[in-house]
């Protein structure tokens, strides 16, 4: 249902795939199916190196898609996430400006996901 725009300066141009309904693919996983090169090391949230940034295309708020205990910790070790930001996350279904493709599902909302193409790398 929700289109994922894929964005890198790794990339020709960018890259726009449909999300299937019921598809609990993470961003990685759909990024795989797709051949797009979203670098990563663990897949499991431990590393940091799948670092993505989220923006929503949608005029209607952003919904928060929820996150892992791992991912909060990756995400404030790599100073990613504000204490806000995390408040905001748990408390008002609000989502962080940055994730890890590795856990992050995409939920029925169009969004741009940009990478640096480097594991870890910055934006």
């Amino acid at each position: 249902m929700p289109n994922i725009t894929f964005q890198s300066p790794t990339m020709h141009r960018d890259k726009t795939v449909y999300a299937i309904a019921g598809n609990t693919k993470t961003i990685l996983g759909l990024a795989d199916e797709h051949q797009i090169p979203i670098p990563f090391e663990c897949r499991d949230g431990n590393c940091g190196s799948c670092l993505i940034e989220v923006k929503s295309l949608e005029k209607k708020p952003s919904m928060g898609m929820s996150l892992t205990e791992k991912e909060k910790a990756r995400l404030k070790e790599l100073q990613k996430i504000t204490p806000e930001e995390l408040q905001n996350a748990e408390v008002n279904d609000l989502p962080p400006r940055y994730r890890l493709a590795c856990q992050f599902i995409a939920r029925d909302q169009d969004v741009i996901v940009r990478f640096p193409g480097t594991p870890g790398g910055s934006f």
